[in-house]
């Protein structure tokens, strides 16, 4: 890969990283109710698991959506079923009590990883990636994607974490938590709009 192919590789990681999406707006409302350490794994979680995707579609799996084009409507609709469910579970959580939410946690590293899975945005991201920037196939130019979307997740959402967390402040108050965790849901609803429309 020559190294203006891996700068553009890296433009579009942190691009398609550091814009808003499901990701992004789970570690905000994360950052918010329960800070940037609890959140961590969370965010290790969402670099693992974009690497581990990444690499699968590149080793073969991009296949499967050729050989059987149903299966990305049947991955879509089970995406936006899971993500209206954790929209909820988000516009209702709990107000924090002290440094900690009286209910609830943040999702783990197993968790998160396994989230990009019905991440349609994640999908979106990778197919995208394999196609453009590996486009032989080689294992090295699917390392390279792989290892670079791994290396730009967790300061790209890092950012939307810190700014979550810096909202704590001002989150004192039950109702402008409420109110928080409400926006914060239905920005996560938003976020499936572009792949939808698509």
């Amino acid at each position: 890969m020559s190294f203006d192919l891996m700068l553009a590789l890296g433009a579009f990681c942190l691009v398609s990283t550091i814009t808003p999406g499901p990701n992004n707006m789970m570690v905000m409302a994360s950052g918010a109710n329960f800070g940037y350490l609890r959140t961590l794994p969370h965010m290790v979680g969402i670099a693992f698991g974009m690497l581990v995707m990444t690499l699968l579609v590149g080793a073969g799996l991009i296949r499967v959506f050729d050989l059987f084009p149903p299966a990305h409507t049947i991955l879509t609709v089970a995406s936006v079923a899971y993500l209206l469910y954790l929209a909820w579970k988000i516009a209702h959580s709990a107000a924090p009590k002290g440094r900690k939410s009286t209910s609830g946690k943040p999702l783990n590293v197993l968790q998160a990883a396994l989230f990009q899975w019905v991440n349609p945005k994640a999908w979106s991201m990778a197919l995208t990636a394999i196609t453009v920037y590996a486009a032989d196939r080689s294992f090295w130019a699917i390392a390279v994607v792989g290892l670079t979307f791994f290396a730009v997740c967790i300061p790209s959402v890092s950012v939307w974490t810190v700014l979550g967390q810096q909202m704590r402040r001002f989150l004192t108050n039950p109702k402008r938590l409420r109110a928080f965790n409400w926006t914060m849901a239905a920005l996560l609803v938003a976020s499936l709009y572009p792949v939808l429309y698509h």
